[in-house]
C-alpha cells in the first residue's frame, strides 16, 4: 500500500498543494490561503524542486514521476499537453487534431480542466481557437503569469544568479 501525503510550497502565483506517494505525484492544488509548510515527504521533495527550479527559470521540462488516475482519453491529453513546447501555446484544436479526432473538441477541454498536476503537465499552455485566454482551474490570472513567465525565460529576457 503506498499512503497518500502532502506538502505545501510557496510561490510567485500562491502556495501549491503536492499530493502524491512513493510512485509519483498526484495532485497539485493552486490555494487562495496562507499555509504552514510542514517537513516534506521524502518522495514529494524531487517535486518541490522540480517546482522551486521552475518558479527560478532554471527548468522548462519536467521529470517528476507522476500516478496518474483518469480514463484512457484522459491520459491522451495529459500526455499530449506535456508535449507543448515551454514558452508555447497550442489551442483545443490543435490538440484535438493530433490526437487523431477535431470532434473530440469538448472532451479535449475537459479532459484539460480535470488534470490533477497543473504546471507540470502544462494545461495553462492551451488557449482557444480565437488565440484568448480561457479557463484554467487556478484562475486566468495564475495562467497568464505562468505564460508570461515562460515566455520571457524562453526569449532569454530574464536571468537569474
Amino acid at each position: 500500500m503506498n499512503p497518500i501525503q502532502r506538502t505545501f510550497l510557496k510561490t510567485p502565483i500562491g502556495f501549491l498543494e503536492l499530493s502524491g506517494s512513493a510512485r509519483g505525484l498526484q495532485q497539485i492544488n493552486f490555494l487562495d490561503f496562507k499555509v504552514k509548510i510542514p517537513r516534506t515527504p521524502a518522495y514529494l521533495k524531487e517535486g518541490v524542486l522540480q517546482l522551486e527550479e521552475y518558479f527560478y527559470g532554471t527548468r522548462d521540462i519536467f521529470t517528476i514521476p507522476l500516478d496518474l488516475t483518469g480514463t484512457p482519453f484522459q491520459l491522451n491529453v495529459w500526455k499530449e499537453l506535456q508535449k507543448i513546447p515551454y514558452g508555447s501555446t497550442m489551442t483545443y484544436l490543435e490538440i484535438a487534431h493530433k490526437l487523431g479526432n477535431i470532434h473530440t473538441l469538448r472532451a479535449v477541454g475537459g479532459a484539460n480542466a480535470t488534470n490533477p498536476v497543473p504546471i507540470v503537465i502544462p494545461c495553462h499552455r492551451v488557449i482557444g481557437t480565437n488565440g484568448k485566454l480561457v479557463g484554467y482551474a487556478g484562475g486566468l490570472k495564475r495562467k497568464k503569469w505562468l505564460l508570461e513567465h515562460e515566455h520571457a525565460f524562453s526569449q532569454g529576457d530574464l536571468f537569474y544568479n
